[in-house]
């Protein structure tokens, strides 16, 4: 089967934190709208996360995050779970913080194991930003909806 996106209309997202409380310019919608112009920007504090609640079944295959650089993670835990189960340690992604002057943002594409699961969870564990800060442009999950 080829791989689809996984976020739709129906996933119910949520995050540890939006930067000042400000969800109308920084809040995690931004993450999902397609606009190179918007982002999710966490307030400060460690381990930051969003998780993804789908409306049915999926297996999810790869993890699509655009980091703004200074403000992404070194480690990025991924766990999940089915229905009523308890969330557990899928993997560990290792994002690169591309910071250089010309270049604003970090693109970054992984293979997963494929996971069946309902819940996705993303804990943002080591932040490149002093304040723990997480800027995230665009998150996409692709894979199979079951």
């Amino acid at each position: 089967m080829p791989v689809e996106p996984l976020i739709c209309a129906d996933t119910a997202t949520r995050v540890s934190s939006v930067l000042n409380r400000n969800v109308k310019q920084f809040g995690k919608k931004h993450m999902f709208d397609a606009s190179e112009e918007t982002c999710w920007n966490s307030d400060q504090g460690t381990c930051q996360w969003v998780t993804l609640d789908f409306p049915r079944t999926v297996k999810v295959s790869q993890l699509h995050i655009q980091f703004q650089g200074g403000f992404s993670s070194q480690l990025c835990v991924l766990e999940g779970c089915r229905a009523g189960e308890e969330l557990v340690k899928i993997s560990d992604l290792y994002p690169e913080d591309i910071n250089a002057m010309q270049i604003s943002f970090a693109a970054l594409r992984f293979q997963v194991e494929e996971t069946v699961l309902d819940k996705l969870k993303i804990t943002f564990a080591n932040s490149t930003d002093f304040f723990g800060r997480i800027v995230v442009y665009h998150l996409g999950v692709l894979g199979e909806k079951l």
